[in-house]
């Protein structure tokens, strides 16, 4: 860019001049120039970006809190998850644990620790909608499970108060798997994959190859060891206190195992097979009190994790099919 001429009157010749610049003024004009221009347009630029997109420092700030919302929303599927395995806890609790040792089973209510009264998280409305919901809801629900967590932590003394008291009972109550391999198939109507129609499945069939061990599910007395119908040779422990198993389908017996036998939880009675009426070799295990039937998973507390009593429990209500 150079500068444009300019002029001066000279009274002596009485004529307009043409001023000359060299080029040193030349050059510090248009430095000048371009020096003005862009700190005439940086202002615009930081105007324009205070006004429709922010400050660095507002930039960074936003971009710190769609960080902790992403976490925040991470950490809600978090507590679902422990929400679930909190409540399937409660219900091994009440079905089991306190089922067994005649204990009164604590409500889906009182396991809840609801809160009444006003909003206690009404500090997180000077947020936006969706930011202020989240936080209400995250630290709602980690109240709350940390009042069902000391219910729970309660109950277990109370279970463990109660165990205490009926040592011997608890001996002698069925209260591990009988054999290692995973469920099959549940209690309750099941269809016989040998008649053809459904029938009533008064045990739990666990996966066993021929031969496995076969462990009794708690201290007793043999009361019938030899072959019973199509459920081919079996073993039926008395345990004492209204309590009987038997384990069928068997390939033969433990040693010294007979009529009149005492056992112990744990201690080898058998060997799993495909006798009698079986589609193939399992374990067919049934949990009888006081002369009934009961659902055997109820009583697989003592060696069985939460997560794997939970898959025991769905195998259970879906699979409609029986192995006998």
């Amino acid at each position: 860019m150079s500068i444009k001429n300019h002029y001066y009157y000279d009274e002596t010749n009485c004529e307009f001049v043409p001023i000359e610049y060299n080029r040193l003024e030349q050059v510090v004009y248009n430095l000048s120039i371009w020096i003005l221009s862009g700190v005439v347009l940086t202002g615009i630029g930081i105007i324009l970006l205070s006004t429709y997109i922010g400050t660095p420092a507002e930039l960074a700030l936003k971009a710190e809190n769609e960080a902790l919302y992403e976490q925040l929303e991470s950490t809600k599927d978090a507590l679902v998850d422990l929400d679930e395995q909190i409540t399937a806890i409660a219900e091994k609790d009440n079905e089991m644990y306190r089922s067994v040792l005649g204990m009164d089973q604590i409500s889906y209510e009182e396991r809840q620790a609801g809160v009444g009264g006003s909003d206690p998280y009404d500090e997180f409305d000077v947020y936006n909608e969706s930011t202020s919901e989240l936080l209400k809801w995250t630290a709602s629900k980690v109240d709350n499970l940390e009042r069902r967590i000391g219910i729970q932590k309660l109950s277990f003394e109370e279970i463990k108060s109660q165990y205490n008291v009926n040592k011997e009972k608890m001996s002698h109550i069925p209260a591990i798997k009988p054999t290692s391999g995973i469920l099959l198939s549940g209690y309750g109507v099941r269809y016989h994959p040998i008649l053809k129609y459904n029938r009533r499945h008064n045990g739990l069939d666990f996966r066993a190859d021929i031969g496995d061990p076969v462990f009794t599910t708690g201290n007793g007395k043999i009361r019938f060891a030899g072959r019973k119908g199509t459920l081919g040779l079996v073993v039926i422990v008395d345990h004492g206190f209204g309590f009987e198993t038997l384990y069928a389908h068997l390939s033969g017996l433990g040693k010294g195992i007979k009529n009149g036998s005492k056992v112990e939880r744990g201690q080898q009675i058998g060997m799993a097979g495909d006798s009698g009426l079986s589609e193939g070799p399992h374990l067919h295990y049934e949990v009888h009190f006081k002369g009934e039937p009961v659902d055997p998973i109820y009583y697989l507390f003592a060696d069985t994790s939460p997560e794997e009593y939970a898959m025991f429990k769905e195998i259970s209500e879906t699979n409609k099919n029986s192995l006998d």
